[in-house]
């Protein structure tokens, strides 16, 4: 146990596995005895969670450590350490760059960093510690999550793909998937603590079960997570194309609690692409499954991750993007400019596409999305939608003070709120939706509903705000995005 005047700061970078296991990273430097650092404050452990997925990475890690040596210098306690994807590559490399650096650790050496990091103060030398493969599940560690009322919820790790432009498998490992039942304990004490959000979390979520020999592993624990009393709303990502079945599209359709919502990443429109790429389905699988989506669920949004200039790609294959793009009709996509990945097969094809060739294409799918995004969202004015309400403090606009919150679809809604309504992150309001933009929708009529919640209570409860004597509502019904306000709600399906 260390003096508790020891403070730490967690720097993250990348993904949504990353910002998770940055919770377990704070957990455990918590359970050890250290205190988050104030904002604006010199921390004593700068713990830096990397990524490895672009190119620039290193750079970005390089140059913060570069900025940090100064400081360090003059604080000769500070103590630096380095995680994640990045530390997993390059392993001893970082010390050698930069040796004013403390401990190095790699993905499936989450749980080791409070011994690493007293190990380093008592020897006085940097510790490098570079597991080859996962020993223990990292959901057995302490955790401290950034929100009172969503949470993350890891359903496996590692990836059994190939993707050539991928280096995340050679740095996570084979996948690893946790049993249905130990998914569920945790699911049913995150809800007991307040949480009523959850996000189920894997590089390849539908792929959940193949580890055990149940190809509709998850299809079924979003079923069971449908039984969790208290549970408003689940979501998960990420999915892959190639295992993306029916069942598990009948299960988020029948399961009122998993929201209407898929991000379902496409990478490439073109099937000789996808092909390099070995992405294992075709442009038609891909709008195939987008079709039964729609089917089953209307007003679901759908979202996706978009490569640009992969090796090889000519003007009719990101034509072939575009096509898809326009035939899916995302509500938002993720796009990317492709940049080698040392150590993935892609960064030596043949073929590589010139910088400005891909920056223009770039432009053209971001015009492109952008401009869909928009008529989608326009599609809500007029609307009734159900908020969960975010974290922020809001801000005063004109005669209005706004919060912010995330519909059922996941849209981001910007809300205006009168002097006397008092909602609290967690807490779910209803509100109509008056104007729309590419990446947001504005609710200005003020709130039409308010149900302070379990969840509202849990924020209360870490903030320091009162807590009202009278609990909160039963849920009754989930109003859902897209559907007017005088419209009943379906009977016997997804709630949208």
């Amino acid at each position: 146990m260390v003096s508790q005047s020891r403070t730490y700061e967690v720097r993250t970078y990348g993904c949504q596995m990353n910002v998770h296991d940055s919770e377990r990273l704070s957990g455990l430097l918590e359970d050890a005895g250290y205190a988050r650092a104030a904002e604006d404050t010199t921390a004593d452990i700068v713990v830096f969670n990397t990524c490895a997925v672009r190119e620039n990475a290193d750079n970005r890690l390089y140059g913060n450590l570069g900025h940090l040596r100064p400081v360090k210098d003059a604080n000769p306690g500070m103590q630096i350490a380095v995680g994640g994807c990045l530390a997993q590559k390059d392993r001893g490399e970082i010390v050698r760059r930069a040796p004013w650096v403390d401990v190095v650790f790699g993905t499936h050496n989450i749980g080791s960093l409070p011994a690493l990091l007293e190990r380093s103060r008592v020897q006085r030398e940097a510790q490098v510690e570079i597991a080859e493969s996962l020993e223990h599940f990292p959901s057995t560690l302490p955790s401290r999550r950034e929100s009172a009322y969503a949470a993350w919820v890891s359903i496996s790790v590692g990836c059994n793909n190939t993707c050539t432009f991928c280096i995340v498998p050679a740095l996570r490992g084979k996948e690893q998937d946790r049993r249905p039942g130990d998914i569920l304990a945790e699911v049913r004490a995150l809800v007991a603590e307040g949480v009523s959000e959850i996000t189920l979390l894997g590089q390849n979520v539908n792929a959940y079960g193949s580890g055990f020999g149940d190809r509709q592993a998850f299809s079924k624990l979003l079923r069971a997570c449908g039984e969790v009393e208290g549970l408003e709303r689940v979501r998960f990502t990420s999915p892959h194309p190639r295992d993306f079945t029916d069942d598990v599209i009948e299960a988020m359709a029948r399961t009122p609690n998993v929201m209407p919502q898929l991000h379902m990443p496409l990478q490439s429109g073109s099937s000789r692409v996808l092909k390099a790429m070995r992405r294992s389905y075709r442009q038609e699988r891909f709008l195939g499954i987008v079709e039964k989506v729609r089917e089953a669920m209307p007003h679901a949004a759908i979202t996706t991750d978009i490569i640009v200039g992969f090796p090889g790609e000519t003007e009719e294959d990101f034509e072939e993007t575009l096509h898809v793009v326009r035939e899916a009709r995302f509500s938002a996509a993720f796009t990317f400019q492709y940049s080698k990945r040392p150590g993935t097969p892609a960064a030596t094809m043949d073929d590589q596409v010139p910088p400005e060739v891909v920056k223009e294409r770039y432009q053209r799918l971001v015009d492109l999305q952008e401009r869909i995004s928009w008529e989608e969202n326009k599609k809500l004015v007029g609307t009734e939608v159900e908020l969960l309400v975010a974290d922020g403090e809001g801000r005063k606009d004109g005669e209005h003070r706004r919060l912010s919150g995330r519909a059922r679809d996941n849209r981001l809604v910007h809300f205006a709120v009168g002097d006397a309504e008092e909602p609290r992150p967690g807490d779910v309001v209803t509100v109509g939706i008056t104007y729309a933009a590419p990446h947001h929708l504005v609710a200005d009529s003020g709130v039409r509903d308010l149900r302070r919640t379990r969840a509202g209570d849990a924020w209360a409860a870490r903030n320091g705000a009162p807590v009202p004597e009278k609990g909160p509502g039963v849920l009754l019904g989930m109003p859902g995005v897209g559907r007017p306000a005088e419209q009943p709600a379906p009977v016997g399906g997804c709630d949208l």
